[in-house]
């Protein structure tokens, strides 16, 4: 199993086959108390070993709102549940960029030029979150 930059351990091949098929992951952001928010429903696309999540665009509000203040979230696809790390990588560079927008388009391109169009806008690109999972020993 790889590692991120900051030596934490990253999805395993079996996991990534997971989100990759999954049309939607349910994310459930944790309170400051620890407590999960009510889970909802949002498109997920792997980029390498990496897994990413948008909104349209920023906001202080709602699950992406409590994400950013917490940075922990436990997520959910058929087959997995897992705890998760959410780090705000926002644009990312540009080569990381250009592969989600790719992800994005390869994975959600038959839902029409503007369901996958508003995910890989300028806005929702800065609003790229990266779910690495948390391991327990």
């Amino acid at each position: 199993m790889a590692e991120n930059q900051v030596g934490e351990a990253l999805w395993s091949s079996a996991e990534l086959e997971l989100l990759d098929a999954a049309q939607e992951l349910e994310i459930g952001v944790r309170r400051a108390d620890g407590t999960l928010r009510r889970a909802v429903p949002i498109w997920v696309v792997c980029a390498g070993s990496r897994v990413y999540v948008r909104t349209w665009h920023r906001r202080d509000t709602g699950w992406f709102g409590q994400a950013l203040r917490t940075r922990r979230a436990h997520v959910r696809v058929e087959g997995l549940e897992a705890d998760v790390a959410v780090e705000d990588v926002g644009e990312g560079s540009p080569g990381q960029r250009a592969a989600v927008d790719a992800a994005y388009r390869v994975k959600y391109g038959g839902f029409g030029d503007a369901g996958v169009g508003n995910m890989v806008s300028a806005s929702a690109a800065a609003a790229t979150l990266q779910l690495v999972p948390l391991r327990r020993p």
